[in-house]
């Protein structure tokens, strides 16, 4: 437990640090684009008001805001519960990475009403039209892999 929640810390602080850096210290809240490699990497400020990829965000309600930091609430102390099991450091690595994924994203709907997604990539032609953060990087690691190696992960018996 004591390996989930220091992995988890470390994903919320690199998360919302990436964010204080971007949005706040390089003012893309303001500026809106930041070119770094394009069209690889771009920097694009986008307010997420609804869940991935902007789903819901339409409802345009505060209610719905609390309602999704409710949700991930909830679904942040059912995986801490849950991967409680596992006892090596990469089932730990891959629960810290949800749990802090998903605190680092609920701390930006109380702090912005929205959460702050920056990162973009696109590749080849193809136009991305979304952004992303080091939280949604984080959760889709962890889920991912969680996926992938539950059944080799090292559990209690």
């Amino acid at each position: 437990m004591k390996r989930i929640l220091t992995l988890s810390i470390l994903i919320f602080v690199l998360d919302q640090a990436s964010k204080w850096i971007v949005v706040e210290y390089l003012d893309l809240k303001m500026r809106q684009a930041i070119n770094v490699f394009p069209p690889y990497l771009n920097l694009r400020m986008a307010w997420n008001e609804g869940v991935n990829f902007g789903l819901f965000s339409d409802a345009g309600t505060d209610f719905l805001r609390w309602i999704l930091i409710a949700i991930a609430l909830m679904v942040t102390i059912g995986v801490l519960w849950w991967g409680r099991r596992f006892t090596g450091w990469f089932g730990a690595f891959l629960v810290g990475c949800i749990i802090g994924g998903a605190l680092g994203n609920t701390v930006d709907r109380i702090v912005y009403g929205a959460v702050a997604d920056f990162f973009n990539m696109s590749c080849c032609g193809l136009r991305n039209p979304y952004s992303f953060n080091v939280a949604d990087i984080a959760i889709f690691i962890g889920a991912f892999g969680l996926v992938l190696f539950s059944d080799r992960l090292q559990q209690r018996a």
